[in-house]
């Protein structure tokens, strides 16, 4: 499991390098119809991943689907993946709002918006798994950390 967990952050990684080293070298405004261009890209490259995970649950290559308790079949993690996806797309549409208005009140230069999106992200992602990774250890450490944990949601 630890080599899929592993591939998966390099694949995130590589596209994260592509986007800025690539795509963004140089700070410019993005228009509403660039913008568009960029997010059918993104979504498409999710919907191509989700033909990966079909094909590797179908086919179970390297032994992906075979566990007990996770989809077996290409169609079942086809459609889990798809709709944990669409879940999260519809429930990204506020963060556009929030991102909106703290370029507005810093007052974000229209070309610097995108990597300074980039690297709040990147931040945030970064964070995330040190939170988790924190609450991994702490939990493994004090099983009673767990109730405050979930106090918490």
């Amino acid at each position: 499991m630890a080599v899929y967990f592993v591939g998966f952050i390099a694949l995130i990684i590589g596209l994260l390098a592509l986007d800025l080293g690539v795509f963004h070298r140089k700070d410019e405004i993005v228009s509403a119809k660039i913008a568009l261009a960029w997010t059918a890209f993104w979504i498409a490259i999710a919907f191509l991943f989700n033909a990966f995970v079909y094909i590797f649950y179908e086919h179970h290559w390297l032994g992906i689907g075979t566990t007990a308790g996770l989809p077996t079949t290409g169609v079942d993690a086809f459609l889990a993946f798809l709709t944990a996806y669409l879940v999260e797309k519809s429930l990204s549409f506020d963060n556009i709002f929030v991102i909106a208005m703290v370029f507005s009140y810093f007052r974000v230069p229209g070309q610097y918006q995108h990597r300074v999106l980039f690297w709040g992200i990147l931040g945030a992602l970064l964070m995330r798994g040190v939170m988790i990774a924190a609450g991994i250890v702490a939990i493994s450490y004090f099983s009673w950390f767990t109730y405050v944990l979930g106090g918490f949601s």
